[in-house]
């Protein structure tokens, strides 16, 4: 099937169906060793984050924490 006629068809789904293809597409791809490369600013975002922690190492929260709060924030 061609590529263009797929897009088009994916794109009269509901915008629900669209961002889950996304997503599986994604989580096949990672289950299949794909890591896409960092750009340099993620990279020195990365290394900026680091570097905070670094200095304050009791400023971060666990992860465990981290996604209840905002898994808080999206359930009504």
């Amino acid at each position: 099937m061609d590529y263009q006629v797929v897009l088009h068809e994916v794109e009269s789904w509901p915008i629900d169906d669209r961002v889950r293809l996304v997503q599986d597409l994604w989580d096949r791809l990672a289950d299949q060793g794909h890591e896409p490369d960092l750009t340099v600013e993620m990279k020195a975002e990365l290394e900026r984050r680091i570097e905070e922690l670094d200095r304050n190492p009791d400023a971060g929260i666990p992860w465990e924490q981290a996604k209840s709060k905002s898994l808080e924030r999206i359930r009504p």
